[in-house]
């Protein structure tokens, strides 16, 4: 992998008392993304965060917004999200009904069209529309709460997609996101992530924002040394 990791903070874990501050932290700390999480209480089984959220980063941060659509027929709402302000939108491939169309719709939209996997979602099912994305997101945890530990055969899912990509030519970015910490991110990038998601770890961290996203950035040295 060539690229230098992208890292994109989940708001997941974030204090929403004081979300504004927190996006202006993780800016000073070097984050590359805002990664906004929404969920339907049905496809997971958490509420959380819906275009209202998406347009108050869009005022408070310039950084670009990754929107992670865990619900069922996201297709109903793509043109909203777009509309709120988001960059890239991701779709599950366990909950899009007519993938290809989904991915399209949101690349006529002018943002970058991204394809989610659970854990047990083998790559097979996405091999099909890479030509259609920009990103592929590999769950690394359940999807629906954050906080959990990395679950390690996904990292070899990981390792499998790169090659899938590399014998391809493809250029998509490939994205990790579940309990990606400073032990966990090098581990990602090993295996060909060049896209981190990182909610507690950054939100969470002792010494603040900032800090979290620094620790995380400098834990990539060794790997891509």
């Amino acid at each position: 992998m060539s690229r230098t990791p992208i890292l994109s903070v989940s708001i997941l874990s974030a204090d929403f008392a004081h979300l504004g501050d927190a996006l202006h932290q993780a800016e000073e700390g070097g984050a590359d993304w805002i990664h906004i999480d929404v969920m339907d209480g049905h496809f997971v089984p958490q509420l959380s965060m819906g275009t209202p959220i998406v347009e108050a980063c869009r005022r408070t941060t310039k950084l670009p917004l990754d929107v992670h659509l865990m619900v069922d027929r996201p297709e109903d709402l793509i043109a909203s999200f777009v509309q709120a302000g988001a960059d890239s939108i991701t779709v599950h491939v366990e909950a899009a009904t007519h993938l290809h169309h989904c991915l399209q719709s949101i690349r006529e939209l002018g943002v970058r069209a991204g394809v989610a996997l659970n854990p047990a979602t083998p790559i097979g099912a996405v091999e099909e529309a890479l030509a259609h994305t920009d990103l592929v997101l590999i769950m690394t945890v359940d999807p629906g709460y954050a906080g959990q530990v990395l679950i390690p055969p996904a990292l070899d899912k990981v390792h499998r997609l790169r090659d899938l990509l590399q014998a391809t030519g493809s250029t998509v970015h490939l994205q990790v996101d579940g309990g990606i910490n400073a032990q966990t991110a090098p581990q990602a990038v090993r295996q060909g992530a060049d896209v981190l998601v990182a909610a507690q770890a950054i939100f969470g961290h002792p010494q603040g924002v900032a800090a979290g996203v620094r620790a995380l950035r400098e834990s990539l040295q060794p790997a891509l040394a």
